[in-house]
């Protein structure tokens, strides 16, 4: 299956443009997996599945003004929700020297200027508060809280790629978030507003 068509079998509507981006960030995620070993998606199919799963909530949730992504890695969901938004100021925050420097050899080759790479941990960042903070299999909801706490205010939304496990994180907060889970196959999306 081709891009487009994994977009239309999760009734994902984007413009041609941005497929086109999004297919150039695949093959080069693809090529350079081959030699520096950036993610566990070994096939373009498997890249495209990570595609969608990263750019899925864009059906739940509007384009922010500003973004941080947790521990992009590869950048997923941080890099594929920059080239959907292109209009939301996107930090992608990852700490190991390949990945980032992969994550900056995209950018510019998509010339994608509302994209910052920090090389870092979160808890090293020092910005105003971002509109949404994402982060997929980077640690558990209650430490993800804490360690953004500095670059997140009270108008802050948080979306948590999430496993099987996120009813036992959750059931730990006694009510004190007001949140939504959607699920799509085996991915539970946890949107704190």
């Amino acid at each position: 299956m081709n891009l487009r068509q994994h977009l239309d079998a999760s009734d994902l509507k984007i413009g041609d443009t941005t497929i086109v981006e999004l297919e150039n960030f695949a093959s080069t995620l693809n090529e350079w997996n081959r030699i520096h070993n950036l993610t566990g998606a070994r096939s373009m199919d498997a890249i495209y599945e990570n595609i969608i799963d990263s750019i899925y909530p864009m059906k739940f949730i509007d384009e922010p003004k500003s973004l941080l992504d947790v521990g992009t890695g590869a950048g997923f969901p941080g890099m594929a929700l920059a080239i959907v938004y292109k209009e939301c100021q996107t930090t992608l925050c990852e700490p190991l020297n390949k990945r980032a420097s992969f994550l900056r050899y995209v950018s510019m080759e998509l010339g994608l200027e509302s994209v910052t790479v920090a090389k870092c941990r979160v808890e090293e960042l020092h910005t105003e508060p971002f509109g949404l903070i994402t982060s997929r299999a980077v640690t558990d909801t209650k430490l993800l809280l804490d360690i953004t706490s500095k670059v997140s205010d009270d108008d802050t939304q948080y979306l948590f790629y999430k496993g099987s496990h996120l009813e036992d994180e959750i059931s730990s907060f006694d009510n004190q978030l007001n949140y939504d889970i959607v699920q799509r196959d085996k991915r539970n999306y946890l949107w704190i507003k």
